[in-house]
């Protein structure tokens, strides 16, 4: 699916902001605790969870196109390794906590906890990833609309000063 790639960059640009933006602050072991919870409730942590073996599919396919005599081996070799790399996705979910809990005192995370157990935030959580294709499709239209109108519009007004663009 043509979005994949597109949820992809998206996750790959919050993980960086998330890496980023981490800091060894300390937090209430209840607190970073509910934080977690939130992270993992509320659908963020699948990104996580599906970042590694995307990223070792990608790896593996770029190495069989320029070295195809290796694939065998190289198949072998990357399975043995995605455990050792999917360690991380429990990293990234402990600094998303972090920041979570940087943001949001524990009450507050205990109340939205409760929102998405129920059965509104669990159906808002379950259609979260189609509805995020559509809206990257929605956005993609609309940019370019938005782009066309603003070019039109700066040159209307700039041939009204004298030059043409």
């Amino acid at each position: 699916m043509i979005m994949k790639p597109l949820r992809a960059v998206l996750v790959g640009g919050f993980l960086a902001l998330a890496l980023a933006s981490a800091q060894a602050q300390e937090v209430a072991p209840g607190h970073l605790a509910a934080a977690r919870e939130l992270v993992a409730i509320t659908g963020i942590s699948r990104s996580f969870d599906a970042m590694v073996p995307q990223m070792m599919d990608q790896l593996e396919r770029t190495l069989k196109t320029t070295r195809p005599e290796i694939a065998k081996d190289l198949t072998a070799t990357m399975k043995e390794l995605t455990p050792e790399f999917a360690k991380g996705a429990d990293e990234m979910l402990t600094t998303s906590a972090r920041i979570v809990s940087k943001y949001m005192n524990e009450a507050e995370i205990k109340d939205s906890l409760t929102f998405f157990k129920s059965p509104a935030g669990k159906k808002y959580v379950e259609m979260q990833p189609q509805m995020l294709d559509q809206l990257v499709v929605a956005m993609q239209g609309w940019s370019e609309k938005l782009s066309a109108a603003m070019m039109t519009r700066v040159r209307e007004e700039m041939k009204k000063k004298g030059h043409d663009i």
